[in-house]
């Protein structure tokens, strides 16, 4: 009995120990990352073409000569910026952004971590816009340029997503934005082969959601799956339960068509076809899933975020020994 309970407080305070010193390097690499220092200027082009006459028209055009079609005479460009809905539009971004200091922050936050982690990263012009709602489109980037659409994040509950379905207005809000955008990034430097099997897709998306682990330290996990917090526990609390679900029907390797819809894609739930669980569950089950795999995969090899970014489905999933939570 001596011997056992001798033991006990030794493992107990190694364990401390690790969890120390993984917290202090934790904490001295998110600080040499602050140093990068990247200073974001927001370009307010929404705000700039609320305001224009045929007199500024010109001088827009020149400045963003991308946001005007040529196809379409300036006649067109001025009726649409005096259009009464979209002066609705115009004012509910101007109030919900009066103040875009967090938002710039989380974002210069961000372009820190990517020019930390591909030093060749050169962060774009940020332009911020309004887009007619398009929802499914809230923020593109290119090599120089990122385009955020500001009416697509006026808050959950805003009547202008009175028409849209509860599961995609619920990350209409102005916290979204930055996790947005670092999943445009984490598009850009994820690499994978044609995607045929559900594996492949959860492989694909445990990438994209790990990329923001490491991009938004800031960002609760919730946030960057874009569960609520009910969403998330309800995904750990069942996750042996959705790993055995998969594995007993042999879905890991299976090519149908309908299971990406059922597991990878937005909606309001999972579909397991059990009524006990599918009311229950969040959308995109099959993408946590995967999350953790990678996380497995990251925790067993010593591999560079680059490194994994380009891993096959195959590397990933037979070095993770993914063992799901219990």
């Amino acid at each position: 009995m001596p011997f056992k309970f001798s033991m006990k407080p030794t493992l107990l305070f190694l364990i401390i120990g690790i969890m120390a010193v993984s917290c202090k390097n934790e904490r001295s690499l998110e600080q040499d990352i602050a140093k990068i220092n990247t200073n974001v200027q927001i370009e307010r082009f929404d705000r700039l073409f609320a305001n224009v006459d045929s007199l500024k028209l010109d001088n827009l055009k020149t400045a963003y000569p991308f946001m005007f079609s040529e196809k379409y005479p300036d006649s067109l460009w001025l009726a649409k910026s005096n259009d009464t809905l979209q002066v609705q539009l115009f004012d509910a971004v101007d109030e919900t952004f009066a103040d875009f200091e967090n938002t710039e922050t989380e974002i210069e936050s961000l372009f820190n971590h990517l020019k930390y982690y591909f030093p060749e990263f050169n962060p774009p012009r940020i332009i911020t816009t309004t887009s007619d709602v398009d929802y499914r489109n809230k923020v593109i980037v290119t090599d120089t340029i990122a385009l955020i659409a500001l009416d697509t994040y006026l808050g959950t509950s805003h009547e202008f997503y009175s028409g849209i379905a509860n599961y995609l207005k619920a990350n209409l809000n102005k916290e979204q934005i930055v996790v947005d955008l670092a999943e445009a990034y984490a598009k850009k430097y994820t690499f994978q082969q044609e995607r045929k099997t559900l594996l492949d897709e959860m492989i694909y998306f445990g990438k994209l959601l790990y990329f923001k682990d490491v991009m938004l330290p800031f960002k609760t996990e919730a946030e960057r799956i874009g569960y609520t917090e009910a969403q998330l526990k309800w995904a750990q609390a069942n996750e042996s339960y959705i790993w055995r679900y998969f594995v007993s029907r042999e879905m890991l390797f299976s090519t149908d068509s309908k299971l990406p819809g059922r597991f990878i894609n937005p909606a309001p739930f999972s579909k397991f076809f059990l009524e006990e669980i599918d009311t229950d569950s969040p959308g995109r089950i099959g993408q946590y899933i995967g999350w953790q795999i990678v996380r497995a995969y990251m925790n067993q090899n010593d591999v560079s975020l680059k490194e994994m970014l380009i891993k096959s489905t195959e590397d990933i999933f037979n070095n993770s020994k993914f063992k799901p939570r219990k």
